[in-house]
């Protein structure tokens, strides 16, 4: 009898053991895919950072709501850097350290991205740029990819324009950071394979509120043709504005850094005119019906404005694409697993993100070419297509 009653007992306890296993097990599975963000919602690249902010709040919302990934909800753990590298490296050691995040994504401009990229590589986390420049995949550095087009790619759109308009002799114009830096070396690298001839080579500090004595000498310079400027931010804004008071009246070029509507009201009448490279989604209306992109990117562009009643910008494009090539590879990897994640990313393939589209490879962190740029042109305060 007491050995029956004993038994029972025995049964019993290992039944209710079974149980909060199983229940424990559950709440593992359960747990969030922390995805880390740091991103320049204040400062000098604010007009980058509060889209890339907006946009990966509102995905990851949409996310959750239609059942989250691999069957867990994601919890958004972001940071405002400032558009400071110090800060976001900062910020960065926290995502790692404390947040324990499975992936990085973020890192709004350049500075901020290469001072978080040591941080990275010898953490062994994922991470997915929203800065431009191309030192940032080249060389190919493991766990560090991107997802908006490379400032190379951007002068050799730019260049293909000129050459196409006839013209070859170019004033060109950089700002101090990072990414600056990088459009002007790939602007020098490339011009000789496009027949350019680089005539007046002006640069200014950061945060500069008045360019006009480096784009007097411009002015000054016999022969200039066109006129390329490499920057981003408050900065892009200081030179149109510059530009247009001296009466400078060449044609003038910005890259994809200036692909933002409050670059344009920014500058007021000063941006008319201003050419640069783009992502599709800036003028998707525009775009043909055959466009592979089409589709998606009037669909970003009516979520966008229905939530946030304001334009878009390639911005947020930039941390649609990176969240959305995150939770494709978490997706294929069937868990957070740092190394099964990476892997999963360089394997992208033919993913039609609102960029362009994207196929990486070991060799290739981004995945992206010329030919997912369109240029535009500002006119009438609006992005028009050029054909």
């Amino acid at each position: 009898m007491i050995r029956d009653i004993f038994s029972r007992a025995a049964v019993c306890l290992l039944s209710a053991l079974a149980v909060l296993i199983l229940a424990a097990g559950g709440a593992r599975a359960a747990e969030p895919i922390k995805i880390g963000s740091f991103l320049a919602v204040t400062g000098g690249a604010s007009f980058l950072g509060d889209p890339e902010k907006k946009t990966l709040e509102m995905y990851v919302a949409r996310v959750n709501a239609n059942g989250g990934v691999i069957g867990r909800q994601i919890e958004l753990v972001l940071y405002d850097s400032g558009t400071d590298a110090k800060k976001a490296a900062s910020f960065v050691k926290r995502l790692i350290n404390d947040d324990k995040v499975d992936i990085i994504l973020g890192g709004t401009t350049t500075g901020e991205t290469m001072a978080v990229v040591p941080l990275v590589e010898k953490a062994g986390i994922p991470f997915i740029s929203f800065a431009g420049a191309g030192v940032i995949v080249q060389p190919v550095k493991k766990w560090v990819f991107k997802t908006p087009h490379t400032d190379g790619l951007a002068v050799q759109k730019i260049y293909e324009d000129i050459q196409a308009q006839g013209l070859s002799k170019v004033a060109l114009f950089a700002g101090s950071g990072g990414f600056d830096k990088s459009c002007r070396a790939n602007a020098h690298t490339l011009a000789g394979k496009y027949k350019i001839e680089i005539v007046a080579d002006e640069t200014h500090g950061k945060g500069d509120t008045d360019m006009t004595p480096q784009l007097t000498k411009i002015k000054n310079t016999g022969g200039v043709e066109a006129f390329l400027y490499c920057g981003f931010g408050a900065d892009s804004v200081v030179a149109a504005k510059n530009y247009r008071q001296l009466g400078l009246t060449l044609p003038h070029y910005q890259s994809h850094g200036s692909a933002s509507k409050r670059f344009v009201t920014g500058s007021g009448g000063a941006a008319e005119g201003i050419r640069l490279p783009a992502a599709a989604l800036l003028v998707a209306g525009q775009l043909p019906d055959s466009h592979p992109q089409k589709t998606l990117a009037l669909q970003f562009e009516a979520d966008y404005r229905a939530k946030f009643n304001e334009p878009i910008s390639t911005f947020g494009g930039h941390a649609y694409d990176g969240l959305m090539i995150a939770i494709g590879a978490i997706e294929r990897a069937g868990s957070t697993d740092p190394e099964a994640v990476r892997a999963e990313i360089e394997k992208t393939a033919n993913y039609i993100g609102v960029d362009g589209i994207y196929t990486m490879s070991p060799e290739d962190h981004l995945g992206l070419d010329t030919n997912s740029f369109v240029m535009v042109e500002i006119r009438n305060g609006d992005w028009q297509l050029l054909k």
